[in-house]
């Protein structure tokens, strides 16, 4: 809206209310709405009813409280217009601009006010240049709104400025130009040279315009056929073109890019084919872009990159130390495996391959690893992959074809030695598509990797300096061949000693900083710690144990959110169900009664060692094997070899010798949702049938693990660790363990075989004299 200048009243108040604005622009004879929010603002216009004047200022920033330091020197008399709409505590008014004045501010509460002068400067109206530019602004105004399409309602403000002072203003309000050009316009106040600014604005504008028409020409005759992608491509090249400002080529940008990296020769012919072949190829193709998308990949790959320095052995030792609560053994084979490849030379040493139930650590030695050694860390999680060209990549013939993800990894990472894991990989899938185990062979072999070749770079990447750790649960879940490339680094679980030490070194300090509160506002004490971990948990790890102790200190974040927590939060034993609700387990939670047919064996899980009972019943029949549990082949197979030695040791064992023909035995192994199988359970199923069937009951306080031969002789099983570990878990006394598994027991921390029994055996006569107190003088066997 234009206004012709008001005539100022005589008696106006020299102090009227400031209206700062931190959006918005307003000039002399220009009138427009503003939204007005701020408290001090509304007070200003408030205090303006009265006379309906006030002054309008610009802030130097958008902050929300200002002081006159923030306003411009220069401000705009404004008269009060009507008032669009008001809700709440906000409101639209048309605020018509008068006058440029200079302003000093004398008042900020409760609102801005201050003194005014005018600072308008006299236009000289006779002067000759000055009348030339006079109409140079009207002529220039009038062209550029007819090509620019301005609408009519902006023309027909334009056309009402009469008077050159008005016109200037109003021309400079409608451009599209820099908020900062138009306060450097309301800070001149010398009239030829506000009017040369905004002609020097109105010359760039039409150029611009001009140029744009004289592009649209120059492509409307490529619109027909062309994808609309391409014509905008075409477009936004010709406007730089037009105004000096050419954008850089995309293919000769990849092309100095190439030839500043240090390409194998393999590598650089490869390249220098495709950048010749894809000149050939027409712009905006799709075949353009795939080789484009395929340079750019070559280029950003970490050809000769390395971030790792010369390892220091005692400083990767510290670190893995500081990160890491016992595991003194996988700590020693990680320190050996990082000293073959500093002192070999070409790096290639076996490929480490972590094993151990979840949250014992595995991926956090990795991590450790790469911190250590300066090294960049790229994970490739493989549980559930399916296929091939996840880990490959995919041919380019194939649409939204890219890299596999090892690739990506690597071209993230920056580097051709970073710390690469592959986490989960008994999880591997197969499928159609082909086999991710088969294709990990390459990637790992270190005889192979040095030239790996991905499928959509199809030049070869050395792997050879990359430092490759794998992570699974489950060793009998990973193809042999490719067991084969990997040196298996057990990490079986912790001990209660353990748990305590990982506790208060590394769960706490972590579970307070994520609660936000600091460590010394939770006070637990070790018989507490103790407690949770044998009531509460009951895993290899400290996943469970960490998630528990963390609902403590939440509550702990709770009470000092509230403003409450004013003393540490201690908790004492008998109050950990308050926080950590109702006990799960008990402690010597050994449940199995002493009768005859009820054996207690070991087994291992891919979530650590646990115990397993055997129970076995007899009921008249004609001499048949019932199995129920979900048994496997390999366990239904031990309770027909451990049903036939049995008998045929009958005598011995004193069982009444028409048991075999009149009597069917049932063998049962609870828990029988969950499927079950291994050679462990062999032992433990002979001895709950010799006692079955010898009506004498096995130790309570005893527990076996081993396969046993159709002889009786007793053979070596894996696992001892987690089994034995699992057996102290629950209270256990005794454990008998193949005698072929004695140098196993080195695993098993001190502290647990001195509460614990360990009886090696070779053949079952040993296992049923320790188990049923002793079959009868004759030898067993």
């Amino acid at each position: 809206m234009v206004s012709e200048n008001f005539d100022i009243p005589k008696n106006l108040s020299p102090e009227l209310p400031i209206l700062p604005l931190r959006q918005g622009f307003l000039l002399p004879g220009v009138g427009s709405p503003f939204n007005v929010a701020r408290k001090s603002s509304l007070a200003a216009l408030s205090a303006a009813e009265d006379e309906g004047w006030l002054v309008v200022a610009l802030q130097n920033d958008s902050r929300e409280e200002v002081a006159p330091a923030d306003l411009l020197t220069v401000g705009v008399l404004a008269k009060l217009g009507q008032q669009v709409w008001a809700q709440n505590d906000r409101q639209a008014r048309v605020i018509e601009g008068v006058a440029r004045v200079r302003f000093v501010v004398n008042q900020v509460e409760p609102h801005l006010t201050g003194r005014w002068e005018l600072a308008e400067a006299p236009w000289p109206d006779g002067d000759v240049e000055f009348v030339a530019a006079q109409r140079a602004l009207r002529d220039a105004s009038e062209r550029v709104a007819e090509k620019a399409s301005v609408p009519p309602q902006i023309r027909t403000m334009m056309k009402r400025a009469s008077r050159p002072e008005l016109l200037v203003d109003v021309v400079a309000s409608v451009l599209d130009a820099p908020m900062d050009w138009k306060r450097e316009i309301l800070m001149t106040l010398d009239p030829m040279t506000r009017i040369k600014k905004v002609l020097d604005q109105l010359a760039v504008l039409e150029e611009v315009l001009d140029a744009q028409r004289s592009i649209q020409e120059r492509v409307s005759s490529d619109m027909r056929g062309m994808e609309r992608k391409a014509i905008l491509r075409r477009q936004l090249e010709a406007i730089q073109e037009e105004l000096g400002e050419e954008g850089e080529d995309e293919l000769q940008r990849l092309s100095d890019k190439l030839a500043e990296v240090d390409l194998p020769m393999e590598v650089r012919e490869s390249v220098d084919r495709e950048l010749k072949r894809v000149k050939r190829v027409p712009e905006g193709s799709a075949e353009r872009t795939v080789a484009l998308d395929w340079l750019g990949w070559v280029a950003e790959m970490p050809w000769g990159k390395s971030t790792a320095d010369e390892v220091d052995l005692s400083a990767v030792e510290g670190q893995l130390d500081e990160s890491h609560y016992g595991l003194e053994e996988v700590k020693k084979q990680v320190l050996q495996h990082l000293a073959v490849r500093k002192l070999s030379g070409q790096g290639r040493a076996d490929v480490l391959l972590l094993v151990g139930p979840p949250g014992v650590g595995k991926t956090s030695i990795v991590e450790a690893i790469a911190e250590a050694t300066g090294r960049r860390m790229v994970r490739v999680a493989l549980g559930g992959m399916r296929d091939e060209a996840e880990l490959r990549g995919h041919r380019r013939t194939y649409v939204g074809a890219r890299p596999g993800r090892l690739v990506e990894g690597l071209r993230r990472g920056g580097a051709d030695d970073p710390v690469v894991l592959f986490d989960e990989v008994d999880k591997l899938g197969r499928g159609y598509q082909g086999d991710p185990g088969s294709a990990l062979l390459e990637i790992l072999d270190p005889e192979q990797n040095h030239a790996f070749v991905d499928h959509y770079l199809e030049v070869p990447f050395d792997l050879s300096r990359a430092l490759f750790v794998a992570t699974a649960n489950d060793l009998s879940n990973i193809p042999a061949p490719l067991l084969d490339r990997m040196e298996v680094v057990p990490l079986e679980g912790y001990t209660k000693a353990e748990k305590l030490g990982i506790a208060r070194k590394h769960v706490l300090p972590k579970l307070a900083v994520n609660a936000g509160v600091d460590l010394a506002d939770v006070v637990l004490s070790d018989d507490v710690l103790e407690a949770a971990i044998e009531g509460w948990t009951r895993e290899a790890g400290v996943r469970q144990l960490q998630r528990t102790l963390g609902k403590i200190y939440r509550a702990a974040a709770v009470e000092k959110a509230k403003g409450g927590l004013e003393a540490p939060l201690s908790v004492e034993e008998d109050e950990l169900s308050q926080y950590l609700g109702r006990r799960r387990f008990r402690p010597e939670n050994h449940d199995a009664p002493a009768r005859p047919g009820i054996a207690t064996g070991l087994a291992w899980t891919p979530v650590g060692g646990d115990v397993l009972y055997v129970e076995a019943s007899d009921v008249p029949g004609k001499g048949q094997l019932k199995l129920t549990g979900q048994l496997g082949d390999v366990m239904k197979e031990s309770a027909q070899a451990a049903l036939t030695y049995v008998l045929s040791n009958a005598a011995a064992l004193e069982i009444p010798a028409d048991v075999a023909g009149n009597r069917d035995v049932h063998v049962h192994v609870p828990a029988g949702a969950t499927p079950k199988d291994g050679p462990s359970a062999g032992v433990t199923m002979f001895t709950a049938l010799a006692s079955l069937l010898s009506d004498r009951p096995v130790a309570p306080d005893l527990a076996m693990t081993g396969e046993v031969s159709l002889r009786g002789r007793v053979l070596p099983v894996g696992g001892i660790k987690s089994k034995v570990l699992a057996a102290h878990a629950r209270g256990l006394k005794r454990v008998i363990l193949p005698k072929a598994n004695e140098p196993d027991l080195e695993d098993v921390p001190e502290e647990v075989k001195r509460e614990l029994e360990v009886l090696l055996v070779e053949n079952m006569s040993e296992v049923l004299d320790a188990a049923l107190g002793g079959a009868s003088e004759s030898t067993v066997g």
